[in-house]
């Protein structure tokens, strides 16, 4: 953690705020639509081609409706500002985003560290985002939790949704967020073995007997979340628990299926699918995408590459990435033969410009690139957090700021006018 914030005006917050809830209406609406009556690939919004080539795209959930109508609960949205000062779209996290144990826990420190900064400072708080994640997760229970949950094969009802978290356990690099976040919420941090499905209902294994679950906050991606629906080899999950969701059972947060709307390709149609489902313009720009599965693009990008940077289009972490501008020949061409191999799975964008902020090296202040990832609640209505989590490109010159390549984070100030 840098211990310099970064600060965000309220007039500045209120259009990125209203632009990240447009966008995630959007995204909900697509969902709803894609694994449902297929609108918007009838009407060539998206291509259809596209959709059925997404390695996140999940045909077990064809007509199914989440309780609620609600896909994407949690989302972490990255954002960066460009040299124009204008805040632009990198990508969004709609399965499992992580990073906001350290918004919290930035700010925690920060007032321990440096109480005096926040005299005569008006900060928009965030220390009630467990209260408003655990209240989304109640909002989105299956219809009739109130009046059945901590239901034991034996017990009573207790009068609210039992809310649990899934981990993959201690190896998984986010474990400390896991268990932060059921502490903070007052819930139950369970593993797959602490957990069974019984007559369309999922339970928890408890001192007192089994009770049931209503929600399931899950930090495990689609693929291992039920071995009888995804990866028969998988370890990791609850056998039956997909059945139990599709029978209105449980409510998973996120939904099963949602990563194909983060899906990099998908990314490049968003200001179609607003104004298709919206009839409203883009708030919030993405930056310009080419798509190598289409051939025109891809060629253009083959022979820009050392303009461009190429993604992989369902990685995460930074990993895959090629920065044209600054990468050596043998990155180039390794790049190239893979976009040749499998274009599908690739984009391009133009080199943005990360915005600096001060950052302490050693006994000085210095600037460093960073990003932000504001993080957006959806239940009965739309929760920006004020801030999220600004990351930090520790080492000088990169552009890189995920924690997984070294990266650094701030705490994010924003500032009442």
């Amino acid at each position: 953690m840098d211990v310099v914030p970064r600060a965000i005006g309220r007039a500045e917050w209120d259009r990125i705020e209203q632009g990240l809830a447009q966008r995630i209406r959007a995204l909900n609406c697509f969902l709803t639509d894609l694994y449902g009556e297929k609108r918007c690939l009838a009407d060539r919004i998206v291509p259809e081609e596209l959709i059925y080539t997404s390695e996140c795209y999940r045909p077990q959930c064809e007509g199914f409706r989440p309780p609620g109508g609600v896909w994407t609960h949690v989302t972490g949205t990255d954002l960066i500002r460009h040299s124009d000062g204008e805040f632009y779209v990198l990508e969004d996290n709609l399965r499992c985003p992580s990073g906001v144990s350290y918004v919290l826990e930035n700010r925690e420190l920060l007032k321990r560290m440096l109480p005096e900064v926040f005299q005569g400072t008006e900060i928009a708080p965030i220390e009630d985002y467990p209260e408003r994640l655990l209240a989304t997760l109640h909002e989105t229970a299956p219809q009739g939790a109130v009046a059945n949950s901590h239901i034991g094969h034996n017990g009573a009802p207790s009068g609210a949704p039992r809310a649990v978290l899934l981990t993959p356990g201690a190896y998984n690099s986010a474990f400390f967020e896991h268990t932060f976040l059921a502490q903070q919420m007052g819930i139950d941090l369970v593993m797959s073995t602490d957990l069974f499905v019984e007559d369309g209902r999922v339970w928890v294994r408890t001192t007192h007997g089994p009770e049931r679950v209503d929600v399931i906050y899950r930090r495990i991606d689609d693929d291992f979340l039920d071995p009888l629906c995804f990866r028969e080899d998988s370890v990791l999950g609850v056998p039956g628990l997909m059945q139990a969701y599709f029978a209105g059972g449980v409510t998973l947060a996120n939904a099963p299926g949602a990563g194909v709307a983060d899906d990099k390709a998908v990314y490049a149609y968003l200001p179609e699918l607003v104004k298709y489902y919206l009839a409203e313009e883009m708030i919030l720009p993405n930056v310009p995408t080419y798509l190598c599965s289409d051939p025109k693009q891809k060629d253009y990008v083959l022979s820009h590459m050392d303009q461009l940077v190429v993604k992989p289009t369902n990685e995460s972490g930074g990993y895959g990435i090629c920065l044209g501008p600054v990468a050596s020949r043998e990155e180039l061409d390794a790049c190239a033969q893979a976009v040749k191999a499998d274009p599908r799975n690739y984009i391009a964008q133009p080199m943005m410009t990360l915005s600096t902020a001060p950052t302490v090296v050693g006994d000085r202040l210095s600037p460093r690139h960073v990003d932000l990832r504001p993080f957006i609640l959806y239940g009965s209505e739309i929760f920006v957090l004020p801030g999220g989590l600004t990351r930090v490109a520790l080492v000088e010159g990169s552009m890189v700021v995920n924690s997984s390549q070294g990266g650094g984070s701030k705490d994010t100030w924003v500032l009442e006018e």
